[in-house]
This record gives C-alpha cells, structure tokens and sequence, in this order.
C-alpha cells in the first residue's frame, strides 16, 4: 500500500512539474525571457509561487528546463522533416532550413528568446546546446553530400556551424522588427545552398 502511495505522490509531482513547464512555454511564447515571472508562470498553471520554486529554486533553473524542452521540440521537428526529404542531402538541408524559419515565423516571440534574447547564464548554456545539436544535424548532411560528390569538398563541422550561426542571425533582426515575411525562407535557403556549393 505504501508503494502505491509514493508511486502516487511521485505521478502527481511529475504532473505538476510538467503543467509548469508547459504554462512557462506559453509565458515565454507570448511575453519573451524578459516578460517571463514566476508568479506569472504560476498563475497560468494553477498553482502556487511556492509549487514552482518545489521544483525549480531559481528562474534561471526553471527556464533553463524551459529551454531544453523547447530546444528538443525544434530539433525532433527538423529531424523529422529532413528525414521525410527525398534522399539527396541539399533537399534534406533544405528541409532543415525550411522547418526552422518556418517554425520561428509561426512563432517569432519564442524564436528571438530561444536564438538571441538576453538570459541568465544557466539558459544560455541550453541555448549553445540547441546551436550545436542543429550543427551536429547539419553535419552530418553535408558530410554525405560531400562523400557522394554532391557537394564540393568542405570540413562539415566548420560549416555546419556557420550555416547555424548565419540562419541564427539572419531571422534575429527580422524576428525582434516583427518584420520576417514567408520570402525570409526561400532567401536563406538560396543564400546556403550557394554556400555549400550546391549546383544550382
């Protein structure tokens, strides 16, 4: 009986612990890092201050999870898109492109706080995170176009982590303007693939 109570306690404190970090998505969604309190994360969870800080003593703490939450739902979404791709690695690099300026349009309020918004230094290490598991991605895309003569010659980690820096800061300025049209996605993509030395 014991067993069932804790197994029970334990549901209940994960439940919690995820309606918190779901009401911190919508939060940072709608009002960015710097709009983000944690009486306002409580209140659109329906819980107490008190019940947040149970589970994360700082703001930093919680939205360093904020972060990696976010950051892995944009990564598995670019997975899968360059995954349904046909099978050559600009259209999978294109699908990379496409979904992560896709996503960031449909939701520029999240975007600039994932990519550029000022943080405490515990979020900022998510957000390199989320850089490098983008390159690592990419990386391995390109290392394919260049084996199968795709592609020119080229280091894919150097480049990877370039086309992740350019994408970064090309729909930083747009995002934060509220100027970032459906055009944005096709110019980045042209930009990259002459990057990469796609044959046009």
């Amino acid at each position: 009986m014991a067993y069932r109570s804790t197994e029970r306690v334990r549901a209940r404190l994960t439940a919690s612990r995820e309606r918190i970090i779901d009401a911190a998505l919508g939060v940072l969604a709608e009002h960015g890092y710097a709009g983000c309190s944690v009486a306002a994360v409580a209140a659109r969870a329906g819980v107490a201050t008190g019940s947040v800080y149970r589970h994360f003593p700082t703001k930093a703490d919680l939205f360093a999870e904020v972060f990696r939450t976010a950051s892995q739902r944009e990564i598995d979404a670019v997975t899968r898109a360059a995954a349904a791709a046909e099978g050559t690695a600009a259209a999978r690099i294109q699908a990379v492109i496409e979904t992560f300026a896709g996503r960031a349009l449909r939701s520029p309020r999240l975007a600039y706080a994932l990519l550029a918004e000022p943080v405490d230094p515990a979020v900022e290490a998510q957000r390199l995170v989320f850089r490098r598991a983008h390159a690592t991605l990419l990386a391995g895309y390109i290392a394919e176009g260049v084996a199968g003569g795709e592609l020119p010659p080229q280091n894919p980690e150097l480049t990877s982590t370039a086309v992740v820096g350019a994408l970064a800061e090309a729909m930083v300025g747009p995002l934060a303007a509220g100027v970032a049209g459906p055009e944005t996605i096709g110019g980045l993509v042209t930009v990259i693939h002459r990057a990469l030395g796609v044959p046009s």
